[in-house]
C-alpha cells in the first residue's frame, strides 16, 4: 500500500494587477503572471496572500491564491 500524500497541496498564486485597468499603461508586458507553491492545508485552510515581485508590473504586488 502506498502512503498518503499528506497535508501539503500545490497552489497557484496570481497577481492582482489583472483587475487594475488604470495600471495597464504602466505595465512592462501584457498578460498575467503566476507563481506556483505549496501550502499545508491543516495550518492554513483559508486562501493565502503573499507579497511578491511581478515582472509584468515591474513592482512588488499582492499575489492571491486562485483555484
Amino acid at each position: 500500500m502506498g502512503k498518503s500524500k499528506g497535508a501539503r497541496i500545490i497552489i497557484t498564486l496570481e497577481c492582482e494587477c489583472r483587475s487594475d485597468i488604470d495600471r495597464r499603461k504602466t505595465q512592462r508586458k501584457s498578460g498575467i503572471f503566476r507563481y506556483t507553491t505549496t501550502k499545508n492545508k491543516r495550518n492554513t485552510p483559508s486562501r493565502i496572500q503573499i507579497r511578491k515581485y511581478c515582472p509584468k508590473c515591474n513592482q512588488h504586488k499582492c499575489f492571491k491564491e486562485i483555484k
